[in-house]
């Protein structure tokens, strides 16, 4: 939490604003302000040829749309944020250390349609349109001026060379005021100095605005990053639901398959004996078939577990709290079921809190040397909550195995939490809390 936290901060942060705010009187005579200027002076040269750009892409597109032949003309110029957009967080670089983010998802092995459309379906790509469209026709303009006062203010620092360069010519730094030597230039050079100054100040200032703008334009949105983590949440959650569907099937089939075949052959295994007894003396093949007929059914009673493991028929006709009594019956620890719900559950939340059961009965049965085990299960305020307790010797670690680590991924699908508390010496308490809504 502390490192997401520390890294949003160096987002937020500009560099050239928080060199200006450390060592604001040491901050001229740093690199800090000749970085500034090189990236306003890149605006100042970019912008119009921008401006020219997209208004003859515009003025030709418009003009040709009437034929159908503009059209693609008008796309492109939609489009053009793109590689502006790219540009100018490739040259935030000069300034800013941190990188901006592309905020356009990756399309490996895409096709140029399927890239295009989802392109012209993402927010980012008119965001990009928008700050072009600033960029060429008001960021541009400031660039100009600042790089304006900038070259004059660096005229004025160097006049008394270009006085003694051109004399004896006339210079006149006023209109109508002729500086008759270097030395009579120098007060203009002062004038220059204190405006660099003002330019190292004042360029650090739009630096900061630039950087600020283009974070906020030509970066990830955290409502886009959001809609991303919502989306990976859904998808975990069909995958669940997929899995769950499967699981069904494949228990399906081994009931009405496997299952069945191996009941036909446990009869006519036993057709077989009924006739090797009806035979005069003793058979040898009759112990061989007796014993294969034993295999079968001893084969069918572990398809049958394995089949009510997979997903028991309980479960879907009556629910969970006598799903939950059926696995307590057969425990080999006694089991106290104390589940009361005023309704069937959703059918995720159901087989969840099922399995969570059936684990956590699973691990003190093996592990814990427990005597007696309580399971009690209540809706409170929308949300499922189920606490398995047992008398045994604790010190379970759920990190220690993949059995609860799974469950509580599981869990935290569905939005719930699954907290586990085992003290050396016992008791061992697994709690599990999750939404019914859904």
């Amino acid at each position: 939490m502390d490192g997401e936290r520390g890294a949003d901060e160096g987002r937020q942060t500009v560099a050239v604003g928080a060199a200006l705010r450390a060592h604001p009187l040491r901050f001229p005579l740093t690199p800090a302000p000749w970085r500034c200027w090189g990236h306003l002076l890149g605006g100042a040269v970019l912008g119009p040829l921008l401006l020219v750009v997209l208004a003859a892409l515009l003025l030709v597109g418009l003009g040709l749309s009437v034929v159908g032949v503009g059209l693609p003309v008008l796309l492109g110029v939609a489009l053009a944020g793109l590689p502006v957009g790219a540009l100018e967080r490739r040259r935030l670089r000069l300034v800013e250390p941190v990188p901006v983010p592309d905020p356009h998802r990756a399309l490996p092995g895409v096709g140029r349609r399927a890239r295009l459309r989802t392109r012209l379906r993402e927010r980012a790509t008119w965001r990009e349109l928008g700050y072009t469209a600033l960029f060429a026709l008001v960021l541009s303009a400031v660039d100009l001026a600042f790089t304006a006062l900038l070259a004059f203010c660096g005229t004025l620092v160097v006049s008394p060379v270009v006085v003694w360069a051109l004399a004896p010519e006339t210079v006149m730094l006023i209109p109508g005021r002729a500086v008759s030597g270097p030395v009579a230039a120098l007060p203009a050079s002062a004038v220059g100095l204190a405006g660099l100054l003002v330019c190292a100040y004042a360029g650090a200032l739009l630096t900061t605005v630039r950087v600020r703008l283009v974070r906020g334009l030509l970066g990830p949105r955290p409502e886009g990053l959001g809609r991303q983590v919502l989306e990976l949440t859904r998808s975990r959650a069909r995958l669940v639901d997929a899995f769950e569907a499967e699981r069904r099937r494949i228990e399906r089939d081994l009931h009405d398959g496997a299952q069945q075949q191996l009941v036909a052959l446990s009869m006519t295994l036993g057709l077989a004996a009924y006739e090797l007894r009806g035979r005069e003396g003793d058979d040898p093949a009759l112990a061989l078939v007796d014993r294969a007929r034993g295999e079968a059914r001893q084969a069918l009673e572990q398809l049958r577990d394995l089949v009510r493991g997979i997903h028991p028929q309980v479960l879907t006709d009556h629910g969970l709290a006598a799903a939950v009594a059926e696995v307590a019956l057969r425990h080999p620890i006694p089991v106290e079921v104390d589940i009361e719900l005023p309704q069937r559950l959703p059918g995720p939340v159901e087989t969840t809190a099922y399995f969570t059961v059936t684990e956590a009965l699973t691990n003190a049965a093996k592990h814990s040397g427990a005597t007696a085990i309580t399971v009690r299960g209540r809706i409170a305020d929308g949300r499922l909550v189920l606490q398995v307790t047992d008398d045994g010797r604790g010190g379970a670690d759920p990190a220690a195995g993949a059995g609860l680590q799974g469950l509580a991924d599981r869990i935290a699908i569905l939005r719930g939490r699954l907290m586990v508390t085992s003290p050396i010496g016992g008791p061992t308490r697994l709690r599990v809390e999750v939404p019914c809504s859904g």
